[in-house]
């Protein structure tokens, strides 16, 4: 990329075990851009770099090899098509019982018992686990430098603070930048930490929230895909002039109805969750997209002499998105979940069915499942290898 070229910004969404599917259209971007041979250039693409959820940690560890793109890619890429559920949680049946155990006496005695009890479940499950792969998956301490050398130029990570109901994204830039502010959303300038990404990948319920210093003391934060509103955003206000938006579920769900294995019974806890982190993870990133693309519509409108002489610009936009459903295909891996978490889905047949599988796709942190995503995000990138080609402004070979 020269300095004449439009900045561009990369969004990694959230989603658990489902951000397998965006290491795969990476891996495609990076083999398109080999093809494409030395006019494609040979530094980052992705100047500025922001995720969300699962989305954030990919980010991370993309910014912090951001001065070896194709290495840093197959790094990553390494570490999803060989995982485990136990590096990301603990996945032993005392562990997962016990904690399983404690949200059922919380729901089953009541608040008054469970205070008598002092039982105070802080999570589904403990991804302590997780904290440990950060560290060998994520070289933070070498972004700085990497900033400073001009392979990136900026990484955002947002996360939702319980505290104060904010949506918050922490950013580290190697230029001043001024925070933004808007309603229920604002930026941080800080130290991007491995403690930012925990908090950022908090799936709510189901992992613990983390705390975090804010402007003076101290707040808990959990997934940054709740009350997420605008999630592009971050990359706009980074600089970016162009966007690269790879999804973790697709972007307008079947109906249910047109869905195998559903069935009009009640729903079981796993269905309600599956359910719940669907819309969280899912709609708002929908929502504004098609924002996004209203807008660009509104100001083609425009007589381009007008719109030269204002800050108005189009934004050059590109998502990439799963064409299946992930829970389907979650629900072909179910048996792969560790035994007790299985169990506190309900068991293998209610998670096998695509209602309950929503909720196995986000905790499927195993090789077969993740191995899947990857291909399918391999191949959902080469159906769109003109567009890709057209939006870095690649030649085809």
């Amino acid at each position: 990329m020269t300095e004449t070229s439009p900045a561009t910004g990369l969004l990694l969404t959230g989603g658990g075990a489902r951000a397998a599917y965006q290491v795969g259209v990476l891996e495609a971007i990076a083999d398109m851009r080999r093809a494409a041979g030395p006019a494609a250039g040979t530094g980052n693409p992705f100047p500025v770099i922001t995720g969300t959820s699962a989305g954030a940690i990919n980010a991370a560890a993309l910014a912090c090899g951001a001065d070896d793109f194709d290495h840093v890619v197959a790094h990553i890429a390494q570490v999803w098509s060989s995982f485990r559920a136990e590096q990301v949680y603990r996945a032993d049946s005392l562990s997962v019982i016990g904690s399983g155990a404690r949200w059922r006496m919380l729901l089953g005695f009541g608040r008054f018992a469970a205070n008598w009890m002092r039982v105070k479940p802080k999570s589904l499950l403990d991804n302590a686990p997780l904290a440990d792969l950060l560290q060998r998956m994520v070289p933070l301490d070498r972004l700085p430098q990497l900033m400073q050398e001009g392979h990136v130029k900026a990484l955002a990570v947002t996360a939702s603070s319980y505290s104060s109901g904010e949506h918050v994204t922490f950013f580290e830039a190697a230029v001043p930048m001024e925070p933004w502010v808007r309603s229920q959303r604002l930026s941080v300038r800080d130290r991007i930490t491995h403690h930012h990404l925990l908090a950022s990948s908090a799936i709510p319920f189901v992992f613990p929230a983390t705390a975090l210093p804010m402007q003076g003391h101290t707040e808990y934060f959990g997934d940054g895909s709740m009350r997420q509103s605008a999630p592009i955003a971050a990359a706009i206000h980074l600089r970016a002039e162009r966007i690269l938006v790879i999804g973790a579920g697709r972007m307008h769900e079947p109906r249910e109805t047109d869905a195998p294995n559903t069935h009009s019974g009640y729903p079981t806890m796993a269905q309600i969750a599956g359910h719940a982190l669907s819309s969280i993870f899912l709609d708002a990133l929908a929502v504004d997209i098609e924002r996004l693309r209203r807008i660009n519509h509104t100001l083609g409108l425009i007589p381009e002499e007008v719109r030269a002489s204002s800050s108005l610009r189009p934004l050059d936009l590109l998502v990439i998105s799963p064409s299946e459903r992930l829970d389907v295909i979650a629900a072909r891996h179910v048996d792969s979940l560790p035994g007790a978490v299985r169990h506190l889905l309900g068991g293998s047949k209610a998670a096998a069915d695509v209602k309950g599988g929503a909720l196995a796709s986000y905790l499927l942190f195993e090789s077969g499942y993740t191995r899947e995503l990857m291909a399918l995000g391999r191949a959902d990138a080469m159906k769109q290898r003109d567009e890709v080609l057209r939006f870095f402004g690649w030649n085809a070979v």
